[in-house]
């Protein structure tokens, strides 16, 4: 039978996951906070609502007469919106709320950890009290790095010997209103991302990516959403080997083994280290960017993968092209301490060029499409090697033009490659 589907969410990892149901025999219907213009041109009806409003998104659903729903961001599966769905009748592709906690709620995401020996859990300690952090923090035989336990955006950890001092993230801490706070050993190494569709007690797992926190060149300044990031060809990054991406996967295995049902994305976020596969945290939702670099390469029907886990069925094995890909981030000047908002966009679908152009979070008007306080857009490039891949990408970001915009454009460079391999073999060795 025919599918409607219910896509929530409004920003680029969105825009992804609409551009991959378009082709399929679906009927597709969103609705958002913003009004993305890329998903509304996909989609055969677009609600402007608050996502984390279950109610609402309920309501929407049941209007259109959806028989799947597809969750993008954290922030309503924080809000219980999968549970909300199925209470209604409508399967939704994501975790329930309890089961979103592995994201959610960091202090939970390790003592899950802990309690089930899921290997590449870091030293750790979980604080409701700021000056018992603090203490341990003066105690601690080394660096920490500082995590609010709930959700920040990507941009609420703070690592000691890197981004702050040992008083600075004192200092952090009592400026803070967090009420409960993480406390882990600093990871050295280099970071990666493997993504898994789950339903059924099964898993499909996705090509390694590197994504880059960072907002400026050579990856100073501070954390934001994700500027950009990049895949190769294969499953596995230039700086890692097939073992370790398949260390990281044994690690997705026993957290879907430990969990009860999961379903939905399980993004594992690792660091390699001198040791082996780390890791740093877990999503319980696609990407973003990660997304923009994982579906566009995927030649496995998508709504094949959400109609069998609705429908108890085994998961399609995932078959993706054999390419590279960059993404690369067109961000408000200022972002993401002091963002500018207002600047007019001169890129769209026809001058990105060969590149592919993902909508983020923008403000569609008559005269044009406009700038928020948040990531504006991004641009993907798809080639043979990374290399490749990148210069497609950087194209499509000289049309943008730079006034109210930032971008880090060496994401995928090969002088940014080869310190991450060169970075990897001095540790190793």
């Amino acid at each position: 039978m025919s599918e409607t589907v219910l896509l929530v969410g409004g920003g680029g990892r969105e825009h992804a996951i609409a551009r991959s149901l378009a082709d399929s025999d679906a009927t597709l219907y969103a609705c958002a906070g913003n009004r993305n213009p890329g998903i509304v041109d996909l989609t055969d009806g677009f609600e402007t609502l608050e996502i984390t409003n279950t109610t609402a998104v309920v309501s929407y659903a049941e209007d259109v007469d959806a028989t799947l729903a597809v969750v993008g961001p954290e922030a309503p599966l924080a809000a219980g919106i999968v549970d909300a769905l199925e209470d209604a009748g409508i399967y939704a592709f994501g975790p329930f709320e309890s089961d979103a906690r592995i994201e959610t709620d960091k202090a939970f995401q390790r003592r899950f950890m802990q309690n089930h020996d899921i290997p590449g859990c870091p030293d750790f300690e979980t604080f409701e009290d700021v000056e018992d952090a603090c203490a341990y923090i003066d105690e601690y035989d080394g660096d920490l790095a500082v995590k609010p336990a709930g959700l920040t955006g990507g941009k609420g950890v703070k690592v000691i010997g890197d981004q702050v001092t040992t008083e600075g993230a004192k200092e952090y801490l009592r400026d803070s209103d967090y009420d409960r706070v993480v406390l882990e050993e600093r990871l050295v190494g280099e970071e990666f991302t493997v993504q898994a569709l789950v339903a059924n007690g099964q898993l499909r797992v996705t090509p390694a990516i590197q994504d880059h926190k960072r907002a400026y060149e050579g990856d100073e300044g501070p954390n934001t959403g994700g500027m950009g990031s990049y895949s190769d060809a294969s499953l596995e990054l230039p700086f890692m080997t097939e073992d370790d991406y398949h260390e990281a996967v044994d690690v997705l295995k026993a957290t879907v083994d430990a969990l009860d049902d999961y379903r939905g994305v399980l993004y594992g976020q690792f660091m390699l280290t001198a040791d082996g596969v780390t890791v740093i945290e877990f999503n319980a939702r696609f990407g973003d960017p990660e997304a923009m670099n994982t579906l566009p390469v995927l030649t496995t029907d998508f709504l094949d993968v959400l109609v069998a886990a609705r429908d108890g069925d085994d998961l399609p094995k995932l078959t993706f092209e054999s390419r590279a890909t960059v993404c690369k981030y067109g961000v408000p000047a200022g972002y993401p301490t002091d963002p500018e908002s207002g600047a007019k966009l001169r890129i769209d679908e026809q001058s990105a060029g060969d590149a592919t152009l993902f909508y983020a979070s923008v403000d569609e008007r008559d005269d044009g499409i406009y700038t928020t306080t948040s990531r504006s857009f991004a641009v993907v490039g798809l080639g043979e090697t990374i290399s490749e891949a990148e210069k497609i990408a950087e194209e499509a970001l000289s049309v943008a033009g730079e006034e109210g915009l930032h971008m880090r454009h060496d994401i995928g460079t090969k002088s940014l490659i080869q310190r991450r391999i060169d970075h990897m073999k001095e540790l190793r060795n």
